[in-house]
């Protein structure tokens, strides 16, 4: 789609959107009305075509729009292009080109006309933005094509607003409503003065996302000190949270950046489990995880995969701590404790140190009401990433079982349980252990080979009564060789659950079979990358 862009000034909307070429949109033509404006020189240096038309002091307003036309009759275009092109069109021009499409510096209908800043300054609304219309000869009157809202701030002025609908705003509307219109998109009917754009809908992924959230703290700083930071809070949210968690040790220091992530990533971990459980979190990974009859017991289990990564660590539970597992957790450094709630006596032993903040989630819910939130996002630079989150969990009946051995109903209720832990541990991730305790984690490793060395060495080295031998390996995807199962053959695994789907799967079942392993197919895999 080739575009005409008509400019009085900078023409920044228009240099933003040659930049982004939405739909593969691009500049045909620049045309404007005063000599020497800034956009021709931009326009130039992009080797953009432009032509200058002026008015001359005693030509009226059809004349000089004749002369425009002839300025743009060299040039192909199916859309025109406004951008702070202060001359009012007439019906005779527009009649004349494809669809004008101007921006406006405000949520139109409010706060038409030239000063449109000033005015919503002065009327003390809390949000503007800008829009995109079709232009008609009434002044900003024409059908709406699309918006997009910012806020405004007690502390703005027109400066700042302007600068900000610009690039917030404008930046983003502009090339929107362009790339609609290149994929044929809109429809426009002048006769009932309205815009319709096909496809143009909501559901589970909307075509536009409008996000809303209050700063609920500055925090000390980011992930290393020299990167400031804050935390903001989206209170429509319904699920248990550590942003909206009470801290109950008033004496502690505020939480940071890294403590907020992990135990984030803590409190996702155990809504996992109805049984009793515990996790003791590092750097967003399991340092240990496990189920018992008893929470005390539970993160005993826990601890023990790996004591020494779990100082100055996280610990979530979820049930209500009571005193016992209180005296635990504080045997060792721990800078964060989450659960659904606390005894007295869990928080007179808690409150005894002083740093470690305790954080009461309130209750978490039952089954599928832990999940409130359907979607986890992620921003990567110029965007954001949306999917569902993961809350997929084999049950026994999903497992396809693959080798000659059969795994027992205990190394059946282990693979579950691994595989529930694993979900939260990063990719390439490895993950051993027996009955409903963690024995070994290998996590974040560029192979999966090293990965299950890892895990191993871990569960060898660090793991407090524990050891890989009988132990049953979960992997987050599937084997593409038959190396890793000999690793954790030698390392004395028996049974090995992963989603199976390699080309080389006939090997890799092979190699448990001679190793007389069991294994199991669960059909899908979980990789955690962020």
């Amino acid at each position: 789609m080739k575009i005409a862009g008509l400019a009085s000034n900078r023409g920044r909307n228009l240099l933003h959107i040659d930049d982004v070429a939405p739909g593969g949109a691009e500049l045909s033509v620049v045309l404007t009305n005063r000599e020497g404006a800034p956009v021709l020189e931009s326009a130039t240096e992009r080797r953009i075509p432009t032509e200058v038309v002026s008015r001359d002091p005693d030509e009226s307003r059809e004349a000089h729009e004749r002369r425009v036309l002839e300025g743009l009759s060299a040039y192909d275009f199916d859309v025109v292009c406004l951008d702070g092109y202060m001359r009012v069109l007439t019906t005779e021009f527009l009649d004349a080109v494809p669809t004008t499409l101007n921006v406006h510096p405000s949520l139109l209908p409010s706060f038409p006309g030239a000063n449109a800043h000033e005015q919503v300054l002065d009327a003390g609304v809390r949000t503007t933005g800008c829009t995109v219309h079709v232009v008609t000869e009434a002044v900003d009157a024409g059908p709406i094509v699309t918006q997009e809202p910012v806020p405004v701030y007690g502390d703005d002025d027109e400066a700042s607003l302007k600068r900000r609908v610009l690039h917030e705003a404008e930046f983003a509307a502009y090339p929107r409503a362009v790339r609609w219109f290149a994929e044929g998109r809109v429809t426009v009917d002048e006769a009932a003065d309205s815009v319709t754009v096909e496809g143009d809908t909501g559901g589970a992924f909307p075509q536009r996302r409008l996000v809303s959230e209050d700063r609920a703290a500055s925090l000390r700083y980011g992930e290393n000190p020299h990167q400031d930071a804050a935390l903001y809070a989206d209170d429509a949210c319904e699920e248990a949270t550590v942003v909206a968690a009470a801290e109950l040790n008033s004496g502690a220091k505020g939480m940071g950046y890294n403590n907020y992530n992990d135990a984030d990533a803590a409190l996702d971990l155990i809504k996992e489990f109805d049984e009793p459980a515990a996790a003791v979190i590092k750097h967003a990974n399991p340092a240990g995880c496990a189920t018992a009859e008893r929470l005390a017991d539970a993160y005993d289990r826990a601890l023990r995969t790996d004591a020494k990564s779990a100082f100055g660590g996280i610990v979530a539970l979820n049930r209500t701590c009571d005193a016992d597992t209180a005296e635990a957790i504080t045997e060792s450094f721990k800078e964060v404790v989450v659960a659904p709630g606390y005894t007295d006596s869990a928080l007179d032993v808690l409150r005894e140190k002083g740093n470690l903040r305790v954080l009461d989630v309130g209750p978490l819910g039952e089954g599928e009401a832990r999940y409130v939130e359907r979607f986890a996002e992620k921003p990567i630079v110029g965007g954001r990433l949306v999917q569902e989150r993961d809350l997929l969990s084999p049950t026994a009946d999903d497992l396809e079982f693959v080798t000659e051995r059969t795994p027992t109903d205990e190394q059946v209720e282990t693979m579950l349980f691994a595989w529930k832990t694993l979900k939260h541990v990063k990719s390439n991730g490895i993950l051993l252990a027996t009955g409903t305790e963690t024995v070994g984690v290998g996590m974040g490793q560029v192979s999966r080979v090293d990965a299950v060395t890892l895990a191993t060495m871990k569960a060898e080295k660090d793991a407090d009564g524990k050891d890989a031998k009988g132990s049953v390996m979960a992997s987050d995807a599937f084997f593409p060789f038959p190396d890793a199962i000999e690793e954790a053959a030698a390392a004395g695994v028996e049974a090995v659950v992963q989603p199976g789907g390699s080309v080389n799967d006939e090997d890799v079942i092979a190699a448990a079979d001679e190793h007389d392993m069991a294994m199991a197919f669960t059909g899908s895999r979980c990789f955690r990358h962020d």
